[in-house]
């Protein structure tokens, strides 16, 4: 039989806040973290807006030869895999280093470092490149740099699949613990794309909200008025155990790491399926793992990016499983408060998810004004609300048709 999986430790670094406490104070008083673009010259663009991780200094957090020597990506990773080992009071030097895995990945990586060194490379010539383009691209960086900085040795392993990143990174997590590969895993994942050849690539796809300052109303998840997503960064790590090593360790448990699903539409490489049915396969199967029946599930955190196809598609697949009882499950898209941090967002709605059942509070999704009647779910508008969430789900969806469903419950 396998064991159960617990989650002991959470660390974060996003648009709301540098840590768990922050992030989750200013998610339930429905706080934007969109702002001005700050990190390019926007001037020329059509979207100058974005969700920023404000005030960050990465001396704050690293030594001048690792700030020097790594990416924007890799360092918020480092930094959410720092708190969360802290968080877990996980005594590494108590520990076996062989039966610890890391899997912390990333969706696009170091591409904003590639953005700069070509034009170094086409203006200052190929000697100007920095050594360290290589590692500082590549989007198992930050997995390998935190078993590096931590001396783990168990798989430090790195998943790309798009927008589903961080969720299937916490899938992978779980079949290694469950398969008894090692007893603890380090998952979650970490992006860092606001610079200017991603920004106006997402534009040319036609998937972002297209706002210049001081309208920050953005993005709309659900509403009739929506137009896009406002692209975010940052990085979301869980400390993952066995029951039975969390046990003997005395840790605390926040809760159980239940179930997780994962499925392709095999049908578009933008698109998602429009009848949800590639979504709600994914949503079974994490209900299926988990051992748990539709009625169980007291909160869902969205994928609900604000996009026309998304939300319409997302609010399709909920209510194919949940059928009826979909109208009594509180559903919120907190991208509408952290914008969309591409690979990373699924672990840190995660992290909302796990919070929620911790706190028996509902996040709210916010700009959230004129329903569209096709989205006529209770999408918790604006406020947050106190709600008994025993267990809660928490979807992910991205370009290439990749689901991915986790499912966290109250630990008896």
């Amino acid at each position: 039989m396998a064991p159960r999986i617990v989650v002991t430790g959470m660390g974060t670094i996003n648009p709301l806040g540098h840590n768990v406490a922050e992030t989750w104070e200013k998610a339930l008083r429905g706080e934007s973290g969109v702002g001005p673009v700050t990190l390019f010259d926007a001037s020329d663009m059509s979207i100058q807006i974005a969700a920023e991780v404000k005030d960050y200094r990465p001396r704050d957090y690293l030594d001048a030869r690792e700030a020097r020597r790594t990416s924007r990506f890799e360092q918020f990773g480092m930094i959410a895999a720092r708190q969360a080992v802290a968080d877990a009071g996980l005594d590494l030097s108590r520990e076996d280093p062989t039966r610890i895995g890391v899997v912390i990945s990333s969706a696009v990586g170091g591409i904003d470092v590639v953005e700069k060194n070509t034009l170094i490379a086409y203006r200052q010539g190929p000697r100007r490149v920095t050594p360290f383009v290589v590692p500082m691209l590549m989007p198992n960086g930050a997995s390998g740099l935190v078993s590096i900085d931590m001396g783990l040795q168990g798989p430090a392993l790195s998943v790309a699949s798009a927008c589903a990143t961080g969720t299937d990174s916490l899938g992978l997590a779980w079949q290694l613990l469950r398969a008894g590969v090692v007893d603890v895993v380090l998952a979650g994942a970490t992006d860092a794309t606001i610079c200017k050849v991603a920004v106006a690539a997402f534009v040319r796809a036609g998937a972002m909200a297209l706002r210049k300052p001081p309208d920050f109303e953005a993005p709309r998840p659900f509403d009739a008025r929506r137009d896009g997503f406002v692209m975010g960064e940052g990085a979301a790590v869980l400390v993952l155990e066995t029951e039975e090593h969390a046990r003997q360790r005395g840790a605390r448990i926040l809760a159980e790491f239940a179930g997780y699903g994962s499925t392709a539409d095999a049908y578009h490489i933008t698109a998602p399926a429009e009848d949800g049915s590639g979504a709600a396969r994914a949503m079974r199967m994490a209900l299926r793992t988990a051992g748990m029946a539709p009625d169980e599930i007291d909160y869902i955190n969205a994928h609900g990016t604000g996009t026309q196809l998304n939300d319409v598609m997302e609010t399709r697949a909920i209510k194919r499983v949940f059928g009826e009882r979909a109208y009594q499950i509180p559903v919120s898209s907190t991208k509408s408060m952290t914008g969309h941090m591409m690979g990373a967002t699924g672990a840190l709605e995660a992290v909302f998810s796990i919070l929620a059942i911790r706190d028996n509070i509902v996040p709210p999704t916010i700009h959230l004004q004129e329903p569209d009647p096709e989205c006529d779910l209770d999408y918790v508008p604006n406020q947050a609300r106190e709600h008994r969430v025993r267990a809660a789900m928490s979807n992910s969806f991205g370009f290439g048709g990749h689901n991915a469903v986790v499912v966290f419950r109250e630990y008896r």
